[in-house]
């Protein structure tokens, strides 16, 4: 009797706990699905979320990683022949089908879904993924597989996030938390007509926002205030703060940054409160609203984007799928000039 194929898939044990490196049976795609072939899968900061139990769906045993792309290599039942062998990016979403988030595609808010690739169900740091046909966005030829893997979160929650804030050209827009998500976003802004503030820690990662089409940096390190900062350079202040990250510190400085009618949007999270006076919500008319994630049309707008190279979400660099412990540990560490992507060939 021959043995079954196995993989290399980096999977969660425990929160707390360091991720594993382990051999699982290669996955075989049921009616409906389709068998991926990962060829890059990027370091989200929300895996490190992940392993430090802040973000905790209860499932165990399971791959992580869902910043996915690769090359579809087998189809299961009623998959049409004419997606073997292409390119793809993997939406991170499998919902219910019928709560009234998922009718209208709001998938990333389904109270009950079906499968979350990399948060509780097997996600990308490993050889093979099996998911839907319809969670696999096409990706043009041209485009970088490891740059196309960090849209699959840092580039479909830029798009999500900054329809949300319903930029309009010429509003002053803040990116406090220039990593992987807030340069992608800074780009969005931009491409919509807004003029760009980035809040970051100086170094490389201001040199790539300025390549990148951002007016004004600011360095967090060397700055006592960021809100007046931010009202030196804009006059009322911000018309759109996008908060990414979610320390009690930098909210309360968003709220300062606002002018009035002024949008917050939160991206990040930690385990910190926010507090504010209901006075200044009303006599402002200011609002904070809260972002997750992205829905597949998202990707796709993502996807498109990147193809005709109105954004991009930089590479800082590649490492082998064995390698996985240092690119999360570079990753928490920060600074980077883009996303950290483990490449499994």
């Amino acid at each position: 009797m021959s043995a079954t194929p196995t993989m290399r898939a980096i999977q969660l044990v425990a929160p707390h706990k360091p991720f594993q490196l382990r051999a699982v049976a290669i996955p075989e795609p049921k009616a409906g699905e389709v068998r991926v072939k990962i060829r890059a899968c990027g370091v989200c900061r929300t895996d490190l979320h992940i392993r430090d139990g802040l973000l905790d769906l209860g499932r165990r045993d399971f791959t992580v990683g869902h910043e996915i792309a690769g090359t579809i290599d087998a189809l299961g039942d009623g998959c049409p022949s004419a997606w073997m062998n292409l390119r793809v990016v993997v939406y991170y979403y499998i919902g219910c089908g019928h709560c009234r988030y998922c009718r209208v595609g709001d998938e990333q808010l389904c109270p009950h879904p079906k499968a979350q690739p990399g948060f509780s169900s097997d996600g990308g740091y490993a050889d093979y993924i099996t998911v839907p046909l319809r969670n696999c966005v096409p990706l043009p030829d041209h485009v970088d597989m490891a740059e196309a893997a960090t849209m699959g979160c840092a580039g479909s929650t830029a798009v999500h996030a900054g329809r949300m804030a319903e930029i309009r050209p010429g509003d002053w827009v803040v990116i406090n938390g220039a990593g992987g998500v807030g340069l992608v976003l800074a780009q969005y802004a931009r491409n919509v007509g807004a003029r760009v503030i980035a809040i970051g820690r100086g170094g490389e990662r201001e040199k790539l926002a300025h390549s990148l089409g951002v007016e004004h940096t600011i360095d967090a390190t060397r700055t006592s205030d960021l809100a007046e900062a931010v009202h030196a350079l804009t006059g009322e202040g911000a018309d759109v703060v996008f908060e990414l990250l979610g320390t009690r510190e930098a909210l309360n400085a968003g709220m300062a940054m606002l002018r009035r009618r002024g949008r917050m949007i939160l991206l990040g999270y930690t385990t910190d409160d926010f507090q504010a006076h209901p006075i200044d919500f009303i006599v402002r008319e200011v609002s904070v609203r809260g972002s997750v994630g992205a829905t597949l049309d998202d990707l796709y707008e993502a996807i498109d984007l990147l193809g005709r190279g109105v954004m991009r979400s930089p590479v800082a660099a590649r490492l082998p799928l064995d390698a996985f412990d240092e690119a999360l540990s570079q990753t928490r560490h920060g600074g980077l000039p883009g996303r950290m992507v483990l490449i499994p060939e």
